[in-house]
């Protein structure tokens, strides 16, 4: 099942959060194999989500593979923690900053790729999914968002998902 687009959480948000949600729209709709998508912040909290309607909700159905159980809070937990690890491993490493991670499992792929600010795009995808169409979307999406994720625009769009809840 493909990915559900994103929707506008409220009429008073700022043209660069709707520009954003337009963003990240375009991504789930004309990518192929993404299951979900989710931007975080670098603290670690849920910006923009390609689920907005279940950021808390209910649990997912047992043998649901559309996404992380649960919630798109939990694949916003899963890319920070995931940032995270290989941000603290380039350090041991002296490797220099973390452009992607990819992570290739049975049943899907994770991706996960650093914003300007520090925040963090992680996309879920089917396991048959071209990976370098994938990553070059999200390269896309990232120079395209990197330069207007601001702190003000970090406190609405986080204000704006705690308002779907």
């Amino acid at each position: 099942m493909k990915a559900q687009a994103p929707t506008a959480h409220g009429q008073g948000l700022s043209s660069q959060a709707r520009n954003l949600h337009w963003l990240l729209t375009n991504l789930v709709d004309e990518v192929p194999g993404i299951r979900s998508v989710a931007v975080v912040s670098s603290d670690g909290l849920l910006l923009l989500s390609s689920d907005p309607e279940r950021v808390a909700g209910p649990p997912a159905r047992p043998g649901d593979s559309d996404g992380p159980k649960g919630s798109s809070a939990d694949l916003a937990t899963i890319v920070s923690g995931l940032g995270s690890l290989t941000s603290g491993a380039a350090k041991l490493m002296d490797g220099g900053a973390v452009k992607q991670t990819m992570v290739a499992m049975e049943e899907g792929s994770l991706f996960v790729m650093s914003i300007s600010d520090g925040s963090l795009l992680g996309v879920h995808a089917t396991p048959d999914c071209d990976m370098s169409v994938i990553a070059y979307h999200m390269a896309l999406f990232v120079g395209r968002a990197g330069h207007v994720l601001t702190p003000e625009l970090r406190t609405e769009l986080r204000k704006s998902m705690e308002n779907v809840q």
